[in-house]
């Protein structure tokens, strides 16, 4: 894609930090980040506060979150003293799954959590990234087998949008050492085993040795399990 070749030419060689200066200015009003408010999204969100870059940072409630996410979500809005949006399911699509199937169908069968997913994450985040251009994520190569040949510029066809990952070639010892440098606030989750944390009741803490993603949706039998907000 010959918008991607561009945007690669801008920004070669360029740390993470200055890449996303020069796409913020590349796109005036059209970048946005993703937050699920865990390590890596943090480091980025520092990266985008500190330096006052005009890029929209944006989170999803799906109302079924940690305390530990809110405690971090405010403590953020506290430390840069800058605006999270926050994009919430429809109202109407999430009262009919819990009144048609309870609140915790996602458990009785992939299709089910599948379909929770959507109403509580995807749909809200297309509404989220409507209207622009770049798509800043904090997704890391070695977060997942399936991620290991990613670009850090690639087209989206689903949500029709470029998606940009700054920090894919860091290494999970790379995001912790940053934090702990420049003194970021993370879920206190981190501290007890949780690596990738999403929604409560399908979140758990991995054991030494697991796979990163092990902790998400542990009750499903398959190699690749993903919400649907990325392909991989």
């Amino acid at each position: 894609m010959n918008e991607i070749n561009k945007i690669q030419d801008l920004i070669k060689d360029l740390s993470p930090e200055n890449a996303l200066g020069v796409i913020a200015n590349a796109f005036p009003g059209k970048v946005v980040f993703s937050s699920s408010l865990g390590y890596e999204d943090q480091v980025i969100t520092h990266f985008i506060f500190s330096n006052s870059l005009p890029i929209d940072v944006f989170t999803l409630d799906t109302g079924r979150l940690f305390n530990e996410t809110y405690s971090v979500l405010n403590s953020t809005l506290e430390r840069y003293k800058k605006s999270i949006s926050v994009f919430y399911p429809q109202t109407q699509a999430l009262e009919k799954l819990v009144s048609e199937k309870g609140p915790n169908s996602f458990y009785a069968s992939p299709e089910n959590r599948k379909e929770c997913c959507y109403i509580r994450k995807v749909e809200p985040l297309k509404r989220a990234l409507k209207g622009n251009s770049i798509w800043i994520t904090g997704i890391r190569a070695d977060q997942s087998g399936n991620r290991n040949d990613m670009p850090a510029l690639e087209w989206d066809e689903a949500n029709q949008i470029i998606k940009f990952h700054p920090i894919l070639n860091w290494s999970l010892e790379d995001v912790k050492k940053y934090i702990r440098e420049n003194n970021i606030p993370y879920n206190a989750l981190h501290d007890k085993g949780f690596v990738s944390i999403g929604c409560a009741p399908c979140t758990r803490a991995i054991k030494p040795g697991e796979d990163f993603r092990a902790g998400r949706w542990w009750w499903e039998q398959n190699d690749k399990k993903e919400c649907g907000l990325h392909n991989k």
